[in-house]
């Protein structure tokens, strides 16, 4: 009995993903009568979606390749400090990262007043090469990362091998480099292509007008403004099948093990300027640090003079964070430790769905029973863990497969199973991938700007919206205020869980 309940909950936890992702979607499709053919403006946001997805990749994962060959071969003072820094922008709040460009590259930033010195005109940050530049500050260090976990798979004797022949910088990339980071580099640029494709934040703040619209925003658009269901249902289509299939593709190129495992290690290099090195880490630094730099300044002196409003409104968020991790949490293990293949497939549902059709498909679920700002917290809060779900599963899954190869046989023998089995043997030596994966998700809720845009009312809003709100009304001193609070917040959220998964781990 115990058995077959055991083989139940993962089956249960995928049949609510399931039903979490395709009953709102089936609600929009319904709502509208059924779909019909797209009209040029929802053509233009898919071929614009599609552009500046693959610009985003192609120059994030161009551009990474030279800063993670400088840090694996570079060895200097504060070098770890810079690896970990790669980790941040994944976890960074959008909209506090959108602040954060603004301050520097925005026509009243620090580099507009630097040209202006020089008698240049400002910059004008709207527009593709706006939500292009925002999207390269998030991805080029996850592609960096990534590469940089390539680089340090290669064996050192290689290397060694290639200096006592007196290789040339040419030969020793097109017979060590080249076979890895063939090998790496597309599935770094398909999981930045499929991430992409979902933008809406970015597109928001950053898009400048209809030319520069995703389908994830034209989705916002259509409900929020048009109240135009079959137009936001045509396009929820759209983005699952664009979403659904890069995924897919994504699934099948090669990427290194979760974890970054190594990345302290410098590989003995013989080759290459070292001028040339410096220039591409100090420029990577100076790309990461300023932004948040700036958000720190601007919002130093705010902080403490802040409305009631915004401090109400991260209570909501740390509420929101805390309710997606647990949901998160209970759906991602019982599929981590299930051994069927179709596992994945059902972690893809989260990537490949749009939060806003989620969104508005609950909406139209709840609207006739419920006023839906009554529940905007947790319909945040749920739509924010299905789309942590593929993140976790990515993250536990592997270390599950682990535990069971080096202790299942053990375990067997002992005929330690169900219950007794989690508790004694999985629980313990996942805790920092639980840890993590809680971590990753409470970061990524906290900051979220999405579904919450759909159902908030001026009394419920989320930090992120309440600080979007006072971009809007042009109070930047007390937006850069609330944006180092919710930078203090989600970082500090992930570290408490981080932490805390690391502190109960089993040696």
């Amino acid at each position: 009995m115990a058995d077959r309940l055991r083989g139940l909950i993962p089956l249960i936890a995928a049949a609510l993903v399931g039903a979490a992702v395709l009953l709102p979607l089936a609600a929009v499709i319904w709502r509208a009568g059924g779909l019909s053919p797209l009209d040029g403006r929802s053509w233009d946001a898919v071929w614009f979606t599609l552009w500046q997805a693959a610009l985003s990749a192609v120059l994030s994962a161009g551009l990474a390749v030279p800063v993670a060959r400088a840090l694996a071969r570079r060895r200097f003072r504060g070098r770890a400090a810079l690896v970990a820094l790669l980790g941040a922008p994944f976890i960074l709040p959008v909209i506090v990262a959108i602040l954060g460009l603004l301050a520097v590259f925005g026509q009243q930033g620090w580099l507009s007043d630097v040209l202006r010195l020089f008698g240049l005109p400002a910059v004008k940050i709207y527009g593709l090469h706006g939500v292009l530049l925002a999207h390269v500050f998030f991805n080029l260090p996850l592609a960096t990362r990534l590469l940089l976990q390539g680089w340090q798979d290669i064996p050192a004797e290689r290397f060694r091998l290639a200096a006592t022949l007196n290789f040339g910088p040419w030969t020793m990339f097109r017979l060590i480099e080249w076979p890895m980071l063939r090998r790496i580099a597309p599935g770094a640029a398909m999981v930045i292509f499929v991430i992409c494709l979902s933008s809406f934040a970015v597109a928001l703040a950053l898009g400048g007008g209809p030319k520069a619209t995703t389908v994830e925003l034209a989705i916002y658009q259509a409900f929020r403004f048009d109240f135009d269901i079959g137009k936001a249902a045509q396009l929820a289509v759209v983005q699952l099948v664009l979403a659904g299939g890069a995924a897919l593709i994504a699934m099948k190129l090669t990427l290194p093990e979760a974890g970054f495992g190594g990345l302290d290690r410098v590989v003995p290099r013989w080759d290459g300027s070292r001028i040339v090195d410096g220039f591409w880490i100090a420029l990577v630094a100076l790309f990461l640090l300023l932004p948040l730099a700036a958000i720190g300044l601007r919002g130093a002196g705010a902080l403490f003079s802040l409305p009631a409003s915004v401090w109400q409104a991260a209570v909501y968020s740390v509420s929101v964070s805390i309710g997606a991790v647990v949901v998160t949490l209970v759906l991602a293990l019982p599929l981590a430790l299930s051994r069927r293949k179709w596992v994945e497939l059902v972690g893809l549902l989260g990537i490949a769905s749009s939060p806003l059709v989620l969104g508005t498909g609950l909406y139209l679920m709840i609207n006739p029973f419920i006023a839906p700002w009554d529940v905007a917290l947790p319909v945040t809060a749920g739509v924010n863990a299905v789309m942590a779900l593929p993140f976790a599963l990515r993250i536990l899954r592997p270390a599950a497969a682990q535990i069971e190869a080096e202790h299942g046989r053990l375990a067997d023998s002992l005929d330690l199973r169900g219950w007794a089995r989690l508790r004694w043997l999985m629980l313990p030596r996942l805790g920092r991938p639980l840890g993590f994966a809680a971590g990753l998700t409470g970061a990524l809720a906290m900051g979220d700007l999405g579904v919450i845009t759909l159902f908030a009312d001026p009394d419920t809003a989320t930090l992120p919206l309440q600080m979007y709100r006072l971009m809007g009304a042009y109070r930047m001193e007390q937006a850069a205020g609330a944006a180092l609070l919710l930078l203090i917040l989600s970082f500090g959220l992930f570290w408490i869980f981080d932490r805390g998964g690391r502190a109960n781990a089993d040696a």
